[in-house]
């Protein structure tokens, strides 16, 4: 099923400044599936204490591209923080996969990354330790508080912009200067 069917899913949410969870300050989260049950998403802009390197040795992957094994982990949320997430562009051709929309899926299974260290992986990719989670109703009324703010996804946020500059720019694709935004919002 395509996440694009329901709600949110393949869209950004960009947490705005009012937002002061230590968790999510700051973050900007691909929200990868999101229905009457909730919603589930990871984000892209935080980096782990992790390398992808350092992913396969601990599964016992042999990996000889060192682009890859230098590529930084993405700490994708608090949820389930010991699995491993694969954000990626390409084929849908691994054991577990999510269609996220837009060609993009997440994939949990091994056989992406065993894929990846063999170079006969997906294009593009992201590796993340976690994922964002939110029960049925949580999700929509956090955007009524102002916590968020949502934005169509971007792929160059995602795969091309340093971490530290994504924040800004996924809010910047749709005009909005977070650095110069109020941080306390209010309802009239």
């Amino acid at each position: 099923m395509d996440a694009q069917e329901h709600g949110f899913g393949n869209h950004l949410l960009i947490a705005l400044p009012a937002l002061h969870d230590s968790c999510f300050e700051r973050s900007v989260t691909l929200v990868c599936q999101h229905d009457g049950d909730g919603a589930m998403g990871v984000m892209v802009n935080r980096a782990s204490e992790y390398t992808v390197g350092e992913i396969l040795q601990q599964m016992g992957v042999d990996c000889d591209n060192p682009t890859l094994c230098k590529q930084i982990v993405l700490s994708g949320g608090p949820v389930h923080p010991e699995r491993g997430f694969v954000l990626h562009d390409g084929e849908c051709s691994w054991d577990s996969s999510l269609d996220v929309g837009g060609g993009l899926y997440l994939t949990t299974s091994r056989d992406v990354l065993e894929a990846m260290a063999r170079g006969e992986g997906p294009p593009r990719a992201l590796v993340a330790l976690g994922c964002a989670g939110w029960g049925a109703g949580q999700l929509e009324q956090e955007m009524v508080d102002d916590s968020w703010l949502l934005v169509p996804n971007r792929s160059d946020v995602l795969f091309d912009l340093p971490l530290a500059q994504r924040w800004q720019a996924a809010a910047g694709s749709i005009g909005v200067d977070l650095v110069n935004h109020a941080s306390h919002s209010g309802h009239a």
